[in-house]
């Protein structure tokens, strides 16, 4: 055991390092989570993937140890939409709450995961009890036409002190990208992804093919999974890792919306959120657009 063979491996830098195979990078990430390996090797593999980056087949190993491992979600009576939410904002607020409960109105089920990976932004966190959201203390299933919050820990202990290592060493680590691409649930579900920069779509893409993913990915906002609602971004869906355009995405962005909070202040961001759901501020046209496509997929994936 130990994984100073993949630390060999991995750790030569940018041009000399050599990408793990599926098989090695499960045995790798798993003896992560499961705490079997000492605080140097685990700083040791977090700078040493931040220079390398991962492959899709690195990145599909790392998925299949966290699946394994992973406190699941019960199956639903409908696919469940799986909404990860670690970015939080700095400057724009954080919309994840008004997405979940548009689908939850659609009558789906909707799971909102996520933690704080920095002290510097709004987390979802700080909207939800506005939003109308409540946090799960046990892991369970969503109802149908509900929307819940469970803290990372409630999936993995494990991958909630993977992701706190980020306050220690200031940097990303897989685990933060993994976040975004891991299904924690049973049965059958829909994941929204987002990347912050475009060469994450192409990464990310491949993943949701390799693991034969029913997923939306999206340019989201500030990293969020729900669409900027000042400008309609492509919109790429996954049917069991099949690829399907869903929205080809326009130009322009808009100066501001009706009862728009001018920055990511928290208790504005519920109030508009409340404004939307009873009707007395329109629902931005890119999250109507993107709830739309989201359950074109859960309807296929029933």
């Amino acid at each position: 055991m130990g994984i100073s063979q993949y630390l060999k491996e991995i750790g030569r830098g940018r041009q000399g390092a050599r990408a793990l195979s599926r098989e090695q990078a499960a045995d790798l990430f798993g003896q992560l989570l499961d705490g079997t390996v000492g605080d140097l090797e685990v700083g040791a593999f977090c700078i040493a993937m931040r220079v390398k980056g991962e492959t899709p087949e690195e990145m599909a190993g790392f998925l299949d140890a966290t699946r394994t491992r992973l406190n699941r979600v019960p199956p639903t009576p409908s696919p469940t939409v799986v909404l990860p939410s670690y970015n939080g904002a700095r400057r724009l607020p954080v919309l994840t709450p008004l997405l979940a409960q548009l689908l939850a109105r659609r009558g789906l089920p909707v799971l909102i995961h996520g933690t704080a990976t920095e002290s510097s932004r709004v987390f979802v966190t700080e909207v939800l009890a506005g939003a109308g959201i409540a946090p799960l203390h046990l892991l369970r299933a969503p109802r149908p036409g509900e929307a819940v919050y469970a803290a990372t820990e409630l999936l993995h202990p494990g991958l909630k002190r993977l992701l706190d290592v980020r306050r220690v060493l200031g940097l990303r680590n897989p685990a933060h990208s993994l976040v975004k691409l891991m299904d924690p649930c049973d049965g059958p579900a829909v994941l929204v992804s987002s990347y912050t920069h475009p060469e994450y779509a192409v990464s990310m893409g491949a993943v949701f093919e390799l693991m034969g993913s029913t997923a939306l990915l999206l340019r989201g906002t500030e990293g969020e999974a729900v669409a900027d609602a000042r400008r309609t971004p492509a919109m790429e869906g996954f049917a069991a890792g099949r690829r399907i355009v869903l929205e080809e995405g326009r130009r322009g962005t808009l100066p501001g919306l009706p009862g728009w909070p001018s920055a990511a202040d928290p208790d504005a961001t519920a109030a508009y959120i409340r404004d939307v759901l009873d009707e007395r501020q329109p629902v931005p046209d890119s999250i109507a657009r993107q709830a739309e496509h989201i359950q074109r997929l859960a309807d296929g994936a029933a």
